[in-house]
Order: structure tokens, then C-alpha cells, then sequence
């Protein structure tokens, strides 16, 4: 058996980003970018007004209140040239537009009597104000993001304001989930004595897709070789395998001795954590296989915990652990040392510390812990039992999360 972090490190350390592909700019949020993104011009391209109002000369507006003549205006979209601000005068300018020859500053119009022919200036104008200045933001040249970066809407404005519409980004993974046992079956059918749903496929399935993968369902394999054999040969062909059951040590539970027959090499099997202890893991070739445990609450804790940041750094994402806070726990919890125990929780805010109460029954049978769950504590292997009032790590858990806040 190893450690939580061991079997963390071995995974993450086994697996490598799954190659690359350029898509469409509008495609491309939540993906990750695979190549540096130079600036091929300044932005901004030219010297601009920041403001609706008038460009001036900030040497003719030493006093206050100043009269300037009008004498030209720029909407946005003008190209300005010929424009010129003359000594003592002003011209009327629109946000965006590039400023003329001669200007110096920009003074909003709420700032003036919005003269037309003349205008009032009522308060100090400072050199360079309101005027955004070529290149201020990114030069021609410079690398305004490095690849491994998350694009989101900030990101796709930058990379659109470059004109860039196609964007190298590393390939979302093909997962292949698997589960096993002969007392499955499949969603649209009543279960009979000694059956249950194949439910695990598909919350695997569904948490696979908002890690940012594609799921591959292949079904069921029966607790037999040849059908163990044919279902994960399947699986074998993409990019990542995940299985759930049939992994502990009972004379049905076939997957690490088929996976091995198969040419997978085991890297681990047992980690020191509860629940999710059987979780074994192995890779066939560059292949990454993770065998769940098939209990549903051990299955969606062990894929938080383990194939999870795994998923996300085949796809080229930096930060793939969800960041640990502390959390004042209003009850108190019973642990045994010996093993990272994760303990499903609810949340509350007050006074700017965070409270957690248990999600209910921890036992690995009761699901509905899982969806009351709006987080998990990573309570460590060496620790004991905690009081209320101790404070424990603990990390958000799922992408929706409703919190109470007083």
C-alpha cells in the first residue's frame, strides 16, 4: 500500500499531455493554449482617445477655466489624418478614435460645457491624460501568453484583438470508462433480485466531460476472461481507461490480472486512503489505466482525487489541483490514523471564515452524501479524530456549488 501523495505523484508523473490541434478562436475557451502567442503588432496600433470629449494641448489649459475653438472632430473609426490641434484650440473626439497631431491630452466631455463651436474646459488638464498610447498595452514582438495558459474570455479578446481566428491547443483526451460485474445493468431497465443500475458509467461519463475530456462508453464486461479481455482491449485504444470494480481481491475481481495479460504494467495497487483504498493504477503503453473501486461514493472520490488532475494535465493545464482552504469545523469527526481519510462536507460563511458541518452518513454506501457534498477535507494519514472547532483542510467540490453566506 502506498501514501495518498505517492500514489498523486506516481500518477501525475506517468502521464503526459496527448498531443496538440488548431481549432477555431470561438472553440477554444476552457482549452489550454499549446504554443506561446507573440504579438505580430502594437496594441493599441496607434494613440487613442480613452474618452468622448475634446483632444487638446495641455500647455493652452494652464488656467481654469479655459475657452478653446473647436475645429474638427474624430468619431471612432476615423483615420485622422490631415487632422492637426492648433495653438489654442481643441477637436471634438470620440472613444477610440486616434488622436491628431498636436494633442497632447484628453478632456472628457463631463468635464466641459460641451461647446460645439467652443468649448469650456472647467477642469486641470494633465499631459497624457486619457489618451491610451500605442503599444501601452502589448508590443509588436512580445509573448502576451505562454502556452500551457487557460484560455477564457479575457484570453480569446487578446488573441481576437491580434487577429489570430485559429489557435493551437493540446487535444481533449478520449476516456474510455468500463465497468464491471455481472449484477449490472444498463439505465431503461428494472432492476431484478441481486441487480443494480450501471450507474458509475455514468457519473464517470459525466464527470470525465466537465474535466474537459470526451467519454467513451464500452459497456459492461462480465465477470469472465474473455469478456473482461474484449471489453478493455476496446478501451485500451484511447487515450485514458478508467474501470470501476472488480479491483479488491475476490475471486470475480479479473481487471488487474486481465490488464496485465494484456501488457499494462501496474504501477500501484492499495493506496492509504478511505474510502478508495483498492484503487490501483497502470499504464499500457503511454496509456493511463485507473481501476476504481466500484462502491459509486469511492468510485467519484478516488476519480476526484487521483484520475481527475490527471485528466487535466493531459491537457496541458498547469494548475490541476483544486487549491486547499481552511475550514472551522462546528462537529466533530472520528478518524483512525494511519490513512487520508476524505470526508464529504457542507460549507458555510461567516465573518469571513468558512464553517463545515458533515454532509451526512460517511459511510462509502450512502450516496446521497455525495450531492449534499459542496466539499471534501483531505484529513491527514497521521491525524486522529478532530473537535469541533479544529480547523481542517478542505477543497470545493464539483463546478456548481451553492453556498450559505451570512
Amino acid at each position: 500500500m502506498i501514501s495518498f501523495e505517492e500514489a498523486r505523484t506516481t500518477i501525475l508523473d506517468a502521464v503526459e499531455p496527448v498531443g496538440t490541434e488548431r481549432i477555431h478562436l470561438l472553440e477554444a475557451a476552457g482549452r489550454v493554449l499549446a504554443e506561446d502567442a507573440v504579438a505580430p503588432w502594437d496594441l493599441p496600433l496607434w494613440d487613442n482617445s480613452a474618452m468622448d470629449g475634446y483632444a487638446v494641448r495641455s500647455g493652452d489649459c494652464t488656467t481654469i477655466p479655459c475657452c478653446l475653438r473647436v475645429t474638427g472632430f474624430l468619431p471612432a473609426g476615423a483615420k485622422g489624418d490631415g487632422v492637426v490641434v492648433e495653438a489654442g484650440c481643441a477637436v471634438r473626439i470620440m472613444t477610440g478614435a486616434p488622436t491628431p497631431a498636436g494633442c497632447d491630452a484628453v478632456v472628457p466631455v463631463e468635464e466641459t460645457d460641451d461647446g460645439q463651436q467652443e468649448v469650456t474646459l472647467c477642469e486641470p488638464v494633465t499631459k497624457g491624460q486619457h489618451i491610451r498610447f500605442r503599444a501601452e498595452d502589448v508590443a509588436s514582438g512580445v509573448t502576451f501568453l505562454r502556452s500551457g495558459t487557460l484560455i477564457r474570455p479575457p484570453e480569446i479578446n487578446m488573441l481576437a484583438g491580434f487577429g489570430m481566428a485559429l489557435v493551437p491547443v493540446y487535444r481533449r483526451p478520449i476516456v474510455a470508462i468500463l465497468s464491471t460485474g455481472d449484477e449490472l445493468v444498463e439505465l431503461g431497465r428494472t432492476p431484478g433480485p441481486g441487480e443494480i443500475i450501471n450507474s458509475n458509467t455514468l457519473s464517470l461519463a459525466a464527470a470525465v466531460q466537465e474535466a474537459g475530456c470526451i467519454p467513451r462508453i464500452i459497456g459492461i464486461a462480465r465477470d469472465n476472461r474473455e469478456s473482461h479481455l474484449e471489453k478493455m482491449a476496446e478501451g485500451l485504444k484511447a487515450d485514458a481507461l478508467i474501470t470501476s470494480a472488480g479491483v479488491s481481491a475476490g475471486d470475480c475481481d479479473l481487471v488487474r490480472d486481465i490488464l496485465e495479460e494484456l501488457g499494462a504494467k501496474q504501477l500501484f495497487w492499495k493506496v492509504g486512503i478511505k474510502p478508495g483504498g483498492p484503487t490501483a493504477f497502470a499504464l499500457h503503453g503511454a496509456t493511463p489505466v485507473f481501476s476504481l473501486p466500484g462502491n459509486p461514493v469511492s468510485t467519484m472520490i478516488t476519480f476526484e482525487e487521483f484520475v481527475r488532475p490527471a485528466l487535466l494535465w493531459m491537457q496541458g493545464r498547469r494548475q490541476v489541483l483544486r487549491p486547499l482552504f481552511k475550514a472551522v469545523l462546528r462537529e466533530p469527526l472520528k478518524k483512525k490514523p494511519g490513512k487520508v481519510q476524505i470526508i464529504r462536507l457542507r460549507l458555510e460563511k461567516e465573518g469571513g471564515r468558512w464553517y463545515a458541518t458533515s454532509a451526512g452518513n460517511q459511510q462509502t454506501a450512502i450516496l446521497k452524501t455525495m450531492v449534499d457534498a459542496q466539499a471534501l477535507a483531505v484529513l491527514p494519514a497521521a491525524n486522529g479524530s478532530y473537535a469541533a472547532g479544529d480547523e481542517v483542510d478542505v477543497h470545493f467540490y464539483g463546478s456548481h456549488i451553492e453556498l450559505e453566506s451570512k
